[in-house]
């Protein structure tokens, strides 16, 4: 089985990262982790799953969420007040036997870089292009801290990813870098637009070097415009094309009333979890 990377050295490798109290004995709050692959520190919050104390010997499956700061507190979320609600969500989920679980890795953006660091490629009007540093900030320094400090399993078939809109721009074109690691993909309202839709032609170039393909959930909503939802349909056709089968390692849903914000996204949050991580 394909492992993470050991990662290289950095300033965290062996420095105990501060620990900032949520006021949730399950999630965890770790400020300014810092990278030397980009220049701006971001909040790492950690979603430990119910039990988690009670076993010291098991080890979880992990996913990895971008945009932390919208996923667990109505405090920091971009919409004050309105956020995916991950952890209501999981703790329901694992509680009701439909969901394995699992840690949850919420990674704050960093604002105004967010575009940066969220594109694979540069737009010739709004810049962009640093996708491949963040995968490198996430997979040789995030992920080997978060392995250290936490009982996450290492293993490809046990690791996950997941964002919105350039969010979900960003996790495909990751997880289809990183595909040796990440064998769950969650793609949520994806901004499939960027840079002329050039991600359509990343996942051709991409599928036939790929040995195992990620299963991946792909959702998009009616209500959020007529582009997104085609350019979702688009995406789908086009994994398709590449060898992703439905039902298998691909699930396409068009959320009915679904919109492009953080109260329609924390209805999809259950769904996506019973098909990425399903309780065996």
């Amino acid at each position: 089985m394909a492992r993470h990377p050991a990662g290289h050295a950095t300033r965290h490798a062996s420095a105990q990262w501060e620990l900032t109290s949520t006021g949730h004995p399950r999630l965890h709050l770790h400020r300014d982790f810092r990278s030397s692959y980009l220049p701006d520190a971001r909040d790492i919050v950690v979603y430990l799953p119910p039990g988690y104390e009670d076993h010291p010997e098991r080890h979880y499956p992990v996913l990895y969420l971008h945009d932390g700061q919208n996923l667990f507190d109505p405090a920091t979320s971009f919409v004050a007040g309105r956020t995916w609600r991950v952890q209501e969500c999981a703790d329901a989920a694992i509680g009701a036997g439909l969901v394995e679980p699992l840690i949850i890795v919420g990674i704050a953006n960093t604002g105004e870089r967010r575009l940066a660091e969220y594109t694979p490629v540069a737009d010739w009007r709004m810049g962009g292009g640093e996708a491949a540093r963040y995968g490198m900030l996430l997979t040789c320094e995030l992920m080997p801290w978060i392995a250290g400090h936490y009982r996450v399993s290492r293993e490809r078939e046990k690791t996950g990813m997941g964002g919105s809109s350039l969010g979900g721009l960003v996790t495909l074109y990751l997880g289809l870098q990183y595909a040796h690691l990440f064998g769950m993909l969650a793609i949520l309202s994806p901004s499939v637009w960027w840079s002329r839709r050039s991600i359509l032609s990343y996942v051709h170039e991409r599928a036939s070097q790929i040995v195992e393909r990620p299963r991946i959930w792909l959702d998009a909503g009616d209500h959020e415009g007529r582009m997104t939802l085609r350019d979702a349909e688009s995406l789908a056709r086009r994994l398709r094309s590449e060898g992703w089968q439905d039902g298998d390692t691909l699930h396409f849903e068009r959320i009915a009333g679904g919109t492009h914000d953080e109260a329609s996204w924390s209805l999809r949050v259950q769904p996506l979890l019973r098909f990425l991580f399903p309780q065996r």
